[in-house]
C-alpha cells in the first residue's frame, strides 16, 4: 500500500495492485506535484482547482487520485488489464466519489479518447518503462482536441527513453530521479 501525500485525502492508504504495476513513488509524486504548484504560482492560477484530469496506463491511480485530493473536480483512467481495474476502482472510491472518476477499459494506444467529454488540464502518461508510446500517444491526444488550453502533460519514463515531442507542446521542466525522467510538457495552443 502507498499513501496519498497531500491535499484533503491526505494519508489515506491506496492498495497497489501486486501484478504488473509500478507506482510512482511518494518522492517522485512529491517533486511532481510540487513542481505543478510552482508552475501555477507563476502563472498565477491554482493548478489543481476546478481542472479535469486524464490519467494513463494508471495502474494504482495514485497520481490521478493525488490531483482529485488536491481539488481536481474529475480524472478518466485509462488502464487495460483487468486485474489492475479491480484494485483501481477500489482505490477510487476510497478517495472519492462514483461521480468524480471513469475507469476506462482500453489499448491506450488505439484509443482516440472518444469517451472523454470534458476539457482536460492535466495529463499522466507513465507506461512500463520498457514501453516508449509517448510520440503516438501525444498526436492522438492532440488530434483528439480534449485538452484545454495550456494544458499540462507529465510524461515519466525510464532514465534511456528518449522523447520525440511534437511541436504543438513545448516541455517546461524535465527532472532525472535515478533510473527515471519526467517531463513537463504544456500544449501551445489548442488545435
Amino acid at each position: 500500500m502507498i499513501n496519498i501525500i497531500g491535499g484533503i485525502k491526505k494519508r489515506t492508504k491506496i492498495d497497489v495492485p501486486p501484478i504488473n504495476v509500478r507506482p510512482t513513488s511518494s518522492k517522485k509524486r512529491e517533486s511532481i506535484f510540487s513542481i505543478l504548484e510552482s508552475y501555477g504560482k507563476k502563472m498565477n492560477r491554482n493548478i489543481f482547482k476546478h481542472i479535469n484530469v486524464l490519467d494513463l496506463f494508471a495502474g494504482s491511480g495514485s497520481l490521478g487520485l493525488e490531483a482529485i485530493s488536491r481539488r481536481a473536480i474529475f480524472v478518466y483512467f485509462y488502464e487495460n488489464n483487468s486485474n489492475v481495474i479491480k484494485h483501481l476502482n477500489k482505490n477510487c472510491l476510497k478517495i472519492c466519489k462514483y461521480n468524480r472518476f471513469k475507469i476506462i477499459n482500453e489499448n491506450i494506444l488505439e484509443s482516440k479518447f472518444k469517451d472523454i467529454n470534458k476539457k482536460i488540464s492535466l495529463v499522466f502518461i507513465d507506461p512500463p518503462y520498457k514501453t516508449t508510446p509517448f510520440e503516438k500517444i501525444l498526436f492522438n491526444i492532440n488530434k483528439s482536441k480534449i485538452l484545454s488550453n495550456n494544458a499540462i502533460i507529465i510524461i515519466e519514463c525510464s532514465h534511456q527513453s528518449d522523447i520525440n515531442i511534437p511541436s504543438f507542446f513545448s516541455c517546461f521542466n524535465e527532472r532525472k530521479y535515478g533510473k527515471t525522467k519526467i517531463f513537463f510538457l504544456v500544449n501551445k495552443v489548442v488545435q
